[in-house]
Formats: C-alpha cells, structure tokens, sequence
C-alpha cells in the first residue's frame, strides 16, 4: 500500500510541476514577452510574406509606423498573446510527460537525469502536441499582421481589421478546418524545431554548469541559455516558417498551394535568400523572448517542487 502512495505522489508531482507553474508564468511571462517581441514578430511576418516590399528591418519598421501608425506593430497580439500561454502551457505540460516516455524507452528510473540529447527528443515529441492549439491562433495573428500588405498588393479588396472579423472569415470561407490551414507547416517546423530549441538550452546549461547540477545555476546563464535555445529552434527551421507565413496569409486570397508547392515556387521565382527573409527581427525576439520564458519556468518549477517536498 505504501508503494502505491509513493508512485500516486510522484505521478502527481509530474503533472504539478509542469501544468501548474505554466499557467502561472504563461500569463505573466507570455505576456510580458508579447507585448515586448510583437513588433519583431510583426516585421517578421510581413517580411516574410512580402520580401519585395521591404529592404530590411528598420525599412519595415519606417514604413510599418508611416503607413498605420504605432498600433500596425501590434496587429495580430491578442491571437499572438492566446498563442504564447496555449503552446507553452501544452509544451511544457507534455515535455513532462514526455521525459517520462523517454526514460520508459531507454529503460531508465524515473527519477533518473535524461541526457542533453534525450530532453532533446522529449521536447520534439511534445512539440507535436503543442502544434494543435499553435495552428489556429497564429493563422489569425499572421492574416491580421499582413492584412495591409494584403489590400496594397491588390489580393484582397477589403481586409478584415479585428480578431472576430478574420474568425468569422474563416469560418465564412472554409469552415472550422480553414483555421488548420499550414498545419503540416507548423508541424514541419515544431517537431524539428524543438530538438534544437531544448537541445540547444540543455547543452548551453550543461556548459555554465561546468560540472555542476544545472538546477544550481542562477539567472543569467538560465537567460543566456533560454536565449541560446531560442535562436537554434530559428536558425534551424526559418524557411519552414516562412513557408507556413505565406500559406496562412495568402490563402485570404483563394486556394494556395501545399508546403511542397509553396517551398519550390518561391525558391524558383524568388531565390532561396527569399526564405530568410525577416530572419534578423526574428533573433532579435527569439533571444530574449526564450530566455524570459525559460527563467520563469525554471523558477516557477523550483519553487512548487519545494513546495511538493515539504508536503
């Protein structure tokens, strides 16, 4: 009987330890993390989708503000803030649970510490999961960033201007699964992409703990390397991202084609740098909005599981 309790405390400390302390941090740090990286973002997205229109981050910014004003960088940030909590609530819940699959596969103790590569593929694994909830928030974000550029290029008449309008339009056009459109984008470009993303933060923790636990280490190597985490998932997976912009926003315009026909005709007509564009404000957003996020979720952690060991 007391090895049943003791397997039931542990199994409830997993799903404390990682939907609990999300929640809470996803609310405060998402959005703080937001409201800082959404102009980046918007650069990004409008770059992304219309290469042509721009020469670089500050020109995208000048003509951004020129055209519609401050509140044109933070067009799409209420999709953008559901987004961040859902995904890295999921992510994180299901990087729990997935550290566990991992271990039954390599038949380890439960307790016992996954290696860099290992929390690797836990990470990747629950990426999948996250993507579900991702889709149909940042198909909103991305229409509603891109909605001038859309009516300048004279592909759509009249843009939607709100979160209802662009809901009600898709649902309008192509039912609940038009909200799915670029799903095979975003899942392309997670379930790569997170290898990297927590690979990229254990191996830079592994590296300021210099022998050490990596639990010891205090904020600014957490930051350095929730940033470091951040800038491997985009360096890895950019053109895939880029791919999924232009699916998500130019479908406002009528049927558009698969990744794998989206991915050859931009490479055919537009050369392959076309696939970085927006690279720049993406790093910019991507350090320090990663090493935010993981400084959160490492304290936050930390202290539920004092709170879990003093019970």
């Amino acid at each position: 009987m007391r090895k049943n309790t003791c397997c039931l405390c542990i199994d409830v400390s997993v799903v404390i330890t990682f939907i609990h302390p999300l929640n809470f941090h996803a609310c405060l740090g998402g959005t703080a993390c937001v409201l800082t990286g959404q102009p980046f973002d918007t650069a990004k997205v409008k770059m992304q989708t219309f290469p042509n229109m721009y020469k670089g981050i500050v020109d995208c910014f000048v003509k951004t503000y020129k055209q519609v004003g401050f509140q044109g960088f933070y067009k799409g940030t209420t999709p953008a803030l559901v987004a961040n909590i859902a995904e890295n609530s999921v992510l994180f819940m299901c990087y729990g649970f997935c550290q566990q699959i991992v271990r039954g596969i390599v038949g380890v103790d439960r307790k016992t510490k996954l290696s860099d590569l290992q929390n690797a593929a836990a990470g990747s694994f629950a990426s999948a999961f996250a993507t579900l909830v991702l889709c149909p928030t940042e198909l909103v974000k991305c229409r509603l960033q891109a909605m001038h550029e859309m009516q300048l290029s004279g592909k759509i008449v009249q843009g939607h201007n709100t979160v209802w309008s662009v809901v009600k339009g898709v649902i309008q056009k192509d039912g609940p699964l038009g909200f799915y459109r670029g799903l095979s984008s975003t899942l392309l470009r997670e379930v790569p992409g997170y290898f990297f993303f927590f690979g990229g933060y254990e191996l830079s923790r592994t590296f300021f703990a210099s022998g050490r636990s990596k639990d010891e280490l205090g904020p600014i190597p957490l930051l350095l390397s929730g940033g470091f985490g951040g800038s491997c998932l985009w360096i890895a997976v950019y053109p895939v991202d880029c791919v999924k912009s232009r699916i998500q926003v130019l479908s406002m315009a009528g049927k558009q084609a698969g990744f794998m026909g989206t991915f050859v005709t931009v490479v055919r007509t537009e050369g392959v740098l076309a696939l970085y564009s927006g690279l720049k404000p993406t790093m910019i957003r991507a350090f320090l909005a990663n090493g935010a996020l993981f400084l959160a979720y490492e304290y936050s952690r930390k202290l539920l599981m004092k709170q879990i060991d003093s019970y």
